[in-house]
């Protein structure tokens, strides 16, 4: 698995892009991915030091499809990942906040 495999899209919402400017960036990740693996792949593609990963699962929901026929939404994995004081930010968000 790539680099670009692991990270799949940055979250851009207004509680993440509050985070940015303590260096703190949030991404959808695949869910078989660890840790150790979404701290490399980040260092790997924005050229940064990553300091701490937390993840979590996030559920899918009930949607309706259609006339009232219940479906799910996916059930996805979100990565915070928390810079060193030292690392330069990553560029992709600069302009969002």
């Amino acid at each position: 698995m790539t680099a670009y495999d692991i990270v799949i899209r940055p979250v851009i919402t207004e509680r993440a892009m509050a985070g940015a400017a303590d260096k703190k960036y949030v991404f959808e990740v695949a869910r078989e991915a660890g840790k150790v693996e979404i701290k490399k792949a980040v260092e790997e593609i924005f050229g940064v030091k990553v300091a701490a990963v937390n993840t979590l699962t996030v559920p899918g929901k009930e949607k309706r499809m259609g006339a009232g026929r219940p479906g799910m939404t996916k059930t996805w994995k979100k990565a915070y990942v928390q810079l060193t004081p030292d690392s330069k930010t990553i560029e992709f968000f600069e302009g969002m906040v």
